[in-house]
């Protein structure tokens, strides 16, 4: 059964583009290991300007197949380099009863 994940990114000072470029490079190569679905993924921004995304991946398996996959260790080091990984219930939207975001 697959796996929804809800991942939250701050872009650091001037890393903006870099950001986006990194997200837009992860579901690919997770797919081609065989670790992400076909479906697909949502993008949103807070009012602070933090990047969410929700994906699935194909199995918790999957998720820990991730952690010891050297392509994908690299890619979270980019993710690293250019932003902070921000956790749901610090963004102000997370209190309210329908948290809403800005389509992207």
């Amino acid at each position: 059964m697959g796996q929804i994940s809800i991942a939250a990114f701050r872009a650091k000072p001037g890393k903006d583009a870099e950001m986006l470029r990194v997200i837009d490079d992860r579901l690919p190569l997770l797919r081609r290991f065989g670790l992400a679905t076909d479906r697909a993924e949502v993008r949103c921004r807070s009012k602070e300007g933090v990047v969410i995304t929700i994906s699935e991946w194909t199995s918790q398996e999957a998720i820990d197949r991730a952690h010891k996959t050297p392509e994908v260790l690299e890619l979270w080091n980019r993710f690293w380099a250019c932003c902070e990984f921000v956790k749901l219930d610090a963004l102000p939207e997370s209190r309210d009863a329908f948290a809403t975001f800005d389509a992207i």
